[in-house]
C-alpha cells in the first residue's frame, strides 16, 4: 500500500521513540526517522503534529557537516545524548532543525528537511502566509522551522525525547517499506555534494526540489556501495 492515504492523518495518539533506536549509524537512524512525527505545544493555539517526509544525515567523517574534523561551540550539542536537538541558522537567515543520533562524543545528527502538517495547521498556516498552498507549508527545513515555531533560542541542545520547550519527536502507528522511501544527494551542500544521504517519502509533495550547491566542484567522487539505503520494511515499535 502506497504511503500517501495515512502520511496526511494521525494512526493512534503519539508515543515515544526509543532513545537507544537513535544510536544506530546516522544513515540508518535517518530513514528510520521518515515517517515519524514532531509534536509542537503552540499553547493557547493547541498542539501542531507534522509527519516527517524528509531528511539527511551528517557525520563526523563527512566534509559537509558541522562537527567534521572540528568541535566548536556551534555544533557543541551535535556531541550530546542521542535525541537531542541542534537547531542552527542557516546562512544568517533560517533556522535548521537536527536530531543527534549515534551515541554521546561522536557528532552526527540527522537535518529534519520537510514535513507534513497533520494536525494543528491552521496555527502553521498563521506563521507561513506566503505559502502558496499546504504542500508549501513545511516544505524545507527554514519553512519547517517557521511553521513549527522552532528556534535556536529555545530548542538548540533541549532533549526532544523529553519535550524541551514544548518540542518532541514522536510516533504512531504509521509504517514505512523500503519501496516507498527515495534517496538521493543532499540540497545544497558544497562539500560531499555526491553522497546520497538525503532520503524522503516518495509520494510526498512536501519534499524539497534537488538544487546541486554552485559551489560543489565538478568530477566529484560519488559514495561508493557501502552507504546505507532503505533495504526493508520498519520495524514495528
Amino acid at each position: 500500500m502506497a504511503v500517501g492515504s495515512d502520511r496526511g492523518r494521525l494512526l493512534g495518539e503519539p508515543h515515544a521513540i526509543d532513545r537507544e533506536q537513535l544510536g544506530d549509524p546516522a544513515p540508518e537512524v535517518a530513514i528510520g526517522l521518515l515517517g515519524r512525527l514532531l509534536v509542537r505545544d503552540l499553547g493557547a493555539e493547541g498542539t501542531a503534529i507534522a509527519r516527517i517526509v524528509e531528511v539527511e544525515a551528517y557525520r563526523p567523517d563527512d566534509p559537509a557537516s558541522h562537527s567534521y574534523a572540528r568541535r566548536t561551540p556551534r555544533c557543541e550539542p551535535m556531541f550530546w545524548q542521542p535525541g537531542t536537538g541542534y537547531v542552527y541558522r542557516s546562512y544568517g537567515v533560517h533556522w535548521c532543525l537536527n536530531v543527534v543520533v549515534e551515541p554521546s562524543e561522536i557528532g552526527a545528527a540527522v537535518l529534519v528537511r520537510a514535513a507534513t502538517a497533520i494536525r494543528g495547521v491552521d496555527a502553521v498556516r498563521r506563521r507561513r502566509p506566503k505559502a502558496a498552498s499546504d504542500r508549501e507549508l513545511l516544505r524545507g527545513p527554514g519553512r519547517l522551522t517557521a511553521g513549527l515555531d522552532i528556534d535556536g533560542y529555545r530548542h538548540d541542545a533541549g532533549d526532544l525525547l523529553d519535550g524541551d520547550a514544548g518540542l518532541w519527536l514522536a510516533a504512531d502507528a504509521f509504517e514505512v517499506a523500503a519501496a516507498d522511501v527515495g534517496c538521493g544527494p543532499r540540497v545544497g551542500v558544497s562539500r560531499a555534494a555526491e553522497v546520497p544521504w538525503r532520503w524522503w517519502l516518495a509520494d510526498a509533495p512536501e519534499v524539497s526540489v534537488y538544487r546541486r550547491s554552485p559551489r560543489a566542484p565538478t568530477g566529484e567522487h560519488r559514495a561508493g556501495d557501502d552507504r546505507p539505503h532503505a533495504t526493508g520494511a520498519r520495524r514495528s515499535e
